[in-house]
């Protein structure tokens, strides 16, 4: 047993006088994981209060609080005329004074005592940097979002009694309001002939994939993708242990041909597109491949996962209809976004589906997601019923589409005859194609040098393709000229 002078009792607990915790509550919490982990050993003799008290330099009352919570908490034990003990079972050898000096109580542990499986297929691919300038693939501008009129919708949601009792209810199901407003919105919108029983609300597109993964897809299965494609969505895939097959994309979209020989060869289980805008090239999928591509699945009997990303973004003419809207047989998954032009906050993700799958996804939904923001959901669905939606992005839209139109001018004015590309129709990002030989890493790198980032997740670079995914809707016209003129520079440099 030691001897309770001998313990350096300073050397372990630390007093924050600022914290909001409770000075006795702070001691007695250090003190009890000094005794977990078997510093304080069984039959320790802890000083009395008044001695304790002046080792630490607090109040005597401070002192016997601390005793109490440990007597409380069952770690201590008073005995008359005696002092106070720690309590618990005997331990085989006692620990010395030198213990503690070479031992930091506050240290967490820096790795597992237990082994477990890993994997690099889930390593984070986005990069961050301090740059002033950075390109993306394809985001909106936060600083154009109405944030205080978004939020005034959510205050007023959470005000009313009526509302308060779900904050303590569970209910992974989604507002039943929100799905019947989104519903009604796809509908008139996508054309899309649904219900809200067609519909499952999730946190992003990337949930979504992965909850339908987790259903449909089984190890081995073959999955069909573009030979380029989204990487995320490639990561969801190699973890659920498929076989990814790329099939070439070109100014049409992903070629039906091509899909027609891979099911002649084996037997397909899902072919993902992105048939709107593909990612990363921004070409959109033929209205004539839509429909071969119905009739292969219906052939062959494979699913098509439709990702519908950015929907919401088109300038030159009214969009091409989903795949979902022309399927009649159940073969489409229809995955998209809600509320991507508004603060991230905002924004949801949601399935559409027949009602027998969306059966079983709301059970995976449940178990992974089983509070969901039931409140968040009734203001979109306000949003969507006061038509504050449709007026929002109709005048985001309009902003985007100058950007897009300013952004290739810019293209053409610096980079002319080293580059070549198509103005998207719709979305928020160019592809770019490089006409000259250039390493994009060390373009990357020359150009962070002078303030611009450039992301390795947008940097396309083969034997066949020197190519970059760059997103211009997080610009204003300052931004983007200083943007590309870095990027030219660098260029020019390198060439």
């Amino acid at each position: 047993m030691n001897s309770p002078v001998k313990i350096p009792y300073q050397s372990f607990i630390e007093i924050d006088r600022n914290s909001e915790t409770a000075i006795y509550l702070q001691v007695a919490n250090q003190l009890i994981n000094a005794i977990q982990r078997g510093f304080l050993p069984f039959g320790t003799k802890l000083p009395g209060t008044r001695l304790f008290s002046e080792i630490l330099e607090v109040h005597r009352n401070t002192a016997v609080a601390v005793y109490d919570e440990l007597s409380a908490q069952g770690w201590v034990e008073s005995l008359p005329n005696k002092g106070t003990f720690i309590i618990g079972e005997n331990q085989k050898k006692p620990v010395k004074v030198k213990d503690f000096e070479k031992n930091n109580l506050q240290n967490y542990p820096e790795a597992t005592g237990f082994s477990f499986k890993t994997s690099n297929i889930l390593d984070n691919p986005f990069e961050h940097s301090d740059c002033e300038y950075i390109f993306n693939d394809g985001v909106p501008d936060i600083r154009l979002t109405q944030i205080g009129r978004h939020s005034r919708f959510y205050s007023s949601i959470l005000k009313r009694k009526s509302n308060q009792k779900m904050l303590g209810h569970y209910n992974h199901d989604g507002s039943e309001f929100f799905k019947q407003h989104l519903s009604h919105y796809l509908n008139l919108s996508r054309g899309l002939p649904i219900s809200k029983n067609n519909l499952l609300i999730t946190r992003s597109t990337e949930m979504s994939i992965y909850i339908v993964s987790q259903i449909l897809l089984s190890e081995g299965d073959t999955v069909l993708v573009g030979a380029l494609s989204y990487f995320s969505v490639n990561m969801i895939f190699q973890k659920s242990k498929v076989n990814i097959i790329s099939l070439p994309i070109d100014n049409e979209g992903i070629k039906v041909e091509s899909v027609r020989e891979a099911c002649k060869k084996q037997r397909i289980r899902m072919l993902y597109l992105t048939p709107h805008h593909h990612y990363p090239t921004t070409v959109a999928l033929s209205a004539q491949r839509r429909l071969e591509l119905l009739e292969l699945a219906n052939e062959y009997g494979f699913i098509i996962l439709e990702d519908d990303y950015d929907y919401e973004f088109h300038y030159d003419k009214s969009p091409i209809l989903p795949l979902a809207s022309a399927d009649t047989n159940g073969m489409v998954i229809y995955i998209g976004s809600f509320g991507k032009s508004l603060a991230p906050g905002f924004r949801t993700g949601f399935i559409v589906a027949p009602e027998n799958l969306m059966a079983e996804m709301r059970k995976y939904l449940g178990i992974i997601d089983r509070q969901g923001d039931i409140l968040m959901e009734r203001a979109l669905g306000e949003m969507i019923e006061e038509g504050e939606i449709h007026r929002y992005l109709k005048k985001s839209l309009k902003v985007y589409q100058e950007r897009r139109d300013y952004f290739a001018l810019l293209l053409n004015e610096h980079l002319n005859g080293l580059i070549r590309f198509q103005k998207p129709s719709g979305g928020l990002a160019f592809w770019m194609e490089w006409t000259v030989p250039v390493n994009l890493m060390l373009l990357s790198r020359n150009c962070a040098q002078q303030n611009l980032f450039i992301p390795k997740t947008l940097l396309y670079q083969n034997r066949d393709l020197t190519a970059m995914r760059i997103g211009f809707g997080n610009f204003n016209v300052e931004e983007m000229e200083r943007s590309i003129a870095i990027l030219s520079k660098n260029v020019t440099d390198l060439i």
